[in-house]
């Protein structure tokens, strides 16, 4: 047995209630309905804190086994600015009140939405699911928001410390002011890693295997650091062409975290950002909760 489904089973008996052995008869993996509502209730003794933390524990002790998940995680994101410098350097920033700075921060905190969160968590759903390990965990007394939220926890507090690295590291190494909107950082910043981890759970349910999920995250990957002002700031494209790329789903994110350390926001394109972040939000938690799939697509 593979070290995702060994995982997957510790998790699920520290997620069940003791006496919860009704509820682990249902067809479909939920068990009957008395058995969740029984843990929902408090008849298990344990809480939801401490569920989110045992199945995050055996989330990150298996991300620390997987050297692939690591490279991929952990160095692309702090490694792709710098492939980028160049390119940048043909461009003229100043013309559009920007500073090479500024640019770098924002891809890499970009990046770090899309490889530490987005398609770590790409991966890690589709195989939980095709190990049935959430159908086991489905038959204890987490919730399926907590199942998902517990699964992508490791990977969002990857995101989050590369993202504090990264603006610390840029704030020394290319001498950057302390952002005069820091508000609307940690806002962008909030906003693309909770739409990075609905995004990973709706693509794994469009995968079939795991293998393919990596080929199912390359669209979005590709888009949107094409055309979120990851690799080239939407400021020096076309209007037109800029009107629409505004519109991608990680775009908003990336726009707040730049305005809050160029404090060049304004308040209607803060608003404007927003809206747009919190349509795919909601679009994306709606499609989750409607397709994601649990069981295994054989």
């Amino acid at each position: 047995m593979s070290t995702h489904t060994g995982m997957g089973t510790g998790a699920a008996t520290a997620g069940r209630t003791k006496g919860s052995s009704g509820g682990d008869s249902g067809h479909d993996g939920r068990g009957s309905r008395g058995g969740r509502s029984g843990g929902r209730l408090g008849g298990g003794g344990t809480t939801s804190p401490g569920r989110l933390r045992a199945l995050a524990r055996a989330e990150l002790t298996l991300l620390i086994r997987t050297k692939s998940v690591i490279v991929t995680a952990v160095l692309v994101p702090l490694a792709l600015p710098f492939s980028i410098r160049p390119a940048l350097d043909e461009v003229d920033l100043k013309a559009q009140g920007l500073t090479i700075g500024p640019v770098l921060l924002t891809s890499a905190i970009g990046f770090s939405f899309l490889f530490a969160v987005y398609t770590s968590l790409v991966t890690v759903f589709a195989a939980r699911r095709e190990e049935l390990v959430l159908k086991r965990l489905r038959t204890g007394e987490l919730k399926d928001a907590e199942i998902l939220a517990g699964t992508a926890l490791p990977a969002l507090c990857t995101g989050l410390a590369q993202s504090v690295l990264v603006a610390v590291g840029c704030t020394v190494l290319l001498d950057l002011p302390a952002p005069p909107a820091p508000h609307l950082a940690v806002l962008g910043l909030l906003t693309g890693l909770v739409l990075s981890t609905a995004l990973a759970a709706l693509t794994a349910s469009l995968s079939r295997t795991v293998e393919s999920a990596q080929v199912t995250a390359l669209p979005l990957v590709f888009v949107s650091m094409l055309g979120s002002g990851m690799t080239v700031p939407l400021e020096v494209l076309p209007e037109k062409v800029s009107a629409v790329c505004e519109l991608l789903p990680l775009s908003p994110a990336i726009r707040l975290v730049r305005g809050g350390w160029t404090g060049e926001l304004s308040g209607y394109e803060t608003l404007e950002s927003v809206a747009v972040a919190g349509f795919w939000i909601v679009l994306a938690l709606w499609a989750v909760r409607r397709w994601f799939r649990w069981d295994p697509r054989r």
